[in-house]
């Protein structure tokens, strides 16, 4: 009698955490994977796929627990880097864990909503670059929660005036992530597609490998005034970030 008693309040403690992540993120099918830690980020897992967005554009799958807890300490100690007075001014609040995530129809390793304070992550997303990854849409929900620190247009200004992004990230063939040995004024290929993209770039660089980014900028000009506007910034929001 005690154990179905037992059951019985896990069960219902289970549907209202349930009931609660969806009233506030609108993502169903979801379950708390882990509640507590140290900057207060709650994590949240897909038990089953999901389809979100308006136009129901935004797909991601469910994840097996023995593939959520080989990769969840990869992404608690990159979420780590950043304190809890931080994330608060970011917006940054839940993160919500699946794969094959999908924004209509085309791959993506997240998704940032600072409106509703979350990001989804795809765990299986481009494992070479998987915590750089999780860097760069961090830095996303920065540029939107601080716009007026990070102008594209100023941001532009330091490119040679020949050069022209895209029009967009998703219409832009610039996608691979590889670091460039000759970076000429960008670290990667997909540097090269938006402003934005190319400064999520260079922060997600400088917080998986500073040191070598400190390097490559010392023959490039170009690079240099990009890092340092990146870095002058985001002091404005924390001194301590990097």
């Amino acid at each position: 009698m005690k154990i179905l008693i037992l059951f019985i309040m896990i069960f219902s403690i289970s549907n209202v955490n349930a009931n609660e992540i969806y009233n506030l993120l609108k993502i169903p099918n979801l379950e708390v994977y882990k509640l507590k830690s140290n900057n207060n980020i709650r994590y949240l897992n897909a038990v089953k796929n999901f389809q979100i967005g308006s136009n129901k554009n935004i797909t991601c799958d469910k994840i097996s627990k023995k593939n959520l807890s080989n990769k969840f300490p990869i992404i608690e100690k990159n979420i780590n880097r950043y304190n809890s007075n931080f994330l608060q001014k970011i917006s940054l609040k839940y993160i919500v864990l699946c794969k094959n995530l999908k924004i209509s129809n085309i791959n993506t390793g997240g998704i940032p909503d600072n409106k509703k304070r979350t990001l989804i992550l795809d765990i299986n997303f481009n494992q070479k670059n998987f915590e750089r990854m999780i860097h760069h849409e961090i830095f996303h929900m920065i540029e939107n929660s601080f716009p007026k620190y990070f102008n594209e247009k100023k941001f532009s200004s330091f490119n040679n005036s020949n050069f022209n992004y895209a029009k967009c990230s998703t219409c832009s063939d610039r996608l691979n992530l590889d670091l460039y040995e000759n970076t000429d004024g960008f670290l990667t290929e997909y540097s090269k597609s938006v402003p934005s993209e190319d400064m999520a770039e260079i922060f997600s660089f400088l917080m998986i490998n500073k040191k070598k980014i400190k390097k490559k900028i010392q023959n490039d000009k170009i690079l240099k005034n990009k890092v340092n506007f990146i870095e002058l910034n985001l002091s404005k929001i924390d001194k301590n970030i990097l």
